[in-house]
């Protein structure tokens, strides 16, 4: 990935589509977490992937692309739930239709199973959680796209995996989830 971007950066068009290509399933995967409709999700995903291009150059360290993309990928996020004035929640897999940016999973089951425990998470919880198991980001990656201390995103972690098993401890039963998308005993 990091010669496609040494090369895109030189002006190569084709390695910035290709690179972009290889991370759009993750991009899809993220801007899901924070907006409700495949519009919006498609608007995101198109906004940074022009910002991208266009501030291609102001990357140092190709390396770091990934982490660069989803930051920017989070923030023109938050520029359309702020521009629409809405709180979202994450959608269930099975909601994808034919020709969306769908990925095919070999448990489609239990990855509809773990967008719908997600949903029992706060927003906070939702997004480390998805950068760092699904995304494989570290806490100082995810510290640094969502401009916060890597000590806080561990934190977040932790707190999250904690409700997660709750969640399961109490067979699904016991936990139920509140209108402000955490859990409530």
């Amino acid at each position: 990935m990091e010669l496609l971007i040494k090369k895109a950066q030189k002006g190569d068009e084709e390695a910035f589509i290709q690179a972009i290509n290889e991370y759009l399933p993750p991009m899809y995967k993220i801007a899901k977490i924070r907006l409700h409709s495949e519009d919006d999700i498609g608007d995101a995903i198109q906004d940074t992937i022009l910002a991208a291009y266009r501030d291609l150059h102001k990357l140092r360290q190709p390396r770091f692309f990934k982490t660069w993309i989803t930051r920017i990928l989070i923030n023109k996020c938050n520029d359309i739930v702020q521009s629409r004035g809405k709180v979202v929640y994450v959608e269930d897999y099975s909601q994808l239709g034919e020709g969306s940016l769908s990925f095919t999973h070999p448990d489609l089951e239990g990855e509809i199973d773990f967008s719908r425990t997600l949903t029992m998470l706060s927003e906070s919880h939702r997004t480390v959680i998805i950068l760092h198991y699904v995304n494989g980001f570290t806490s100082r990656e995810i510290g640094e796209i969502l401009n916060e201390k890597e000590n806080t995103i561990k934190s977040q972690l932790n707190r999250a995996r904690q409700k997660l098993k709750e969640f399961y401890l109490n067979g699904n039963g016991q936990v139920q989830p509140n209108t402000s998308g955490g859990l409530t005993q």
